[in-house]
């Protein structure tokens, strides 16, 4: 069994091919950027981002999810094999030993499913926190927000492209690192 390390959070936001309406024939939804944004735990502070643009096996990058996400077919064509993408989070990011977040459960249930389709070992641990749940909770509201409703609540403005996986995990890690430090100042204070 790995060693769990506590000291950096990885925050993960994917995204993945769209359409507006049916998907084509012969296709489906898979991953075509992994962003990265690592957390110190103790501080609270965002350390750095990355992103990984992952090549599509199975599906095009449509216009629809261009105009969402920015990405072209041309990028992705550039971008990693998602069994490569996977196992960078491991050895660049030991992605299995330390605790991960992402805004809800979409990114997890989306690893999950390609890995499971593609037999790619899962790049994670059993440590997934679902950032959108958790900061609802830390804040008291009656209902979760969306990563951008919630970066209003915080007072924090959108930083990059909304629906790019590196800007939107670098987004998240800023929502996360706000509940870190509060729930420090509180526990200071108790």
């Amino acid at each position: 069994m790995a060693k769990r390390l506590l000291d950096l959070l990885l925050v993960i936001d994917v995204e993945a091919t769209c359409w507006n309406g049916p998907i084509p024939d012969g296709q489906h939804s898979e991953i075509i950027e992994i962003g990265i944004a690592t957390l110190d735990v103790t501080t609270g502070e965002r350390i750095d981002r990355h992103g990984l643009l992952v090549r599509p096996t199975h599906s095009t990058v449509s216009a629809f999810c261009t105009e969402l996400t920015t990405l072209t077919q041309a990028d992705v064509d550039t971008g990693h094999t998602f069994a490569d993408a996977c196992a960078l989070l491991r050895t660049e990011f030991k992605a299995h030993q330390r605790v991960w977040a992402s805004w809800g459960e979409y990114d997890r249930q989306a690893f999950e499913r390609q890995c499971a389709a593609e037999g790619v070992p899962y790049p994670f641990g059993t440590r997934h926190l679902n950032a959108k749940t958790l900061y609802s909770l830390a804040h008291g509201l009656d209902r979760e927000l969306g990563m951008a409703g919630a970066l209003a609540h915080a007072g924090l403005p959108l930083d990059g492209t909304h629906h790019r996986g590196v800007d939107d995990a670098w987004n998240i890690a800023a929502l996360l690192g706000g509940v870190l430090r509060a729930s420090r100042d509180g526990r200071a204070s108790a």
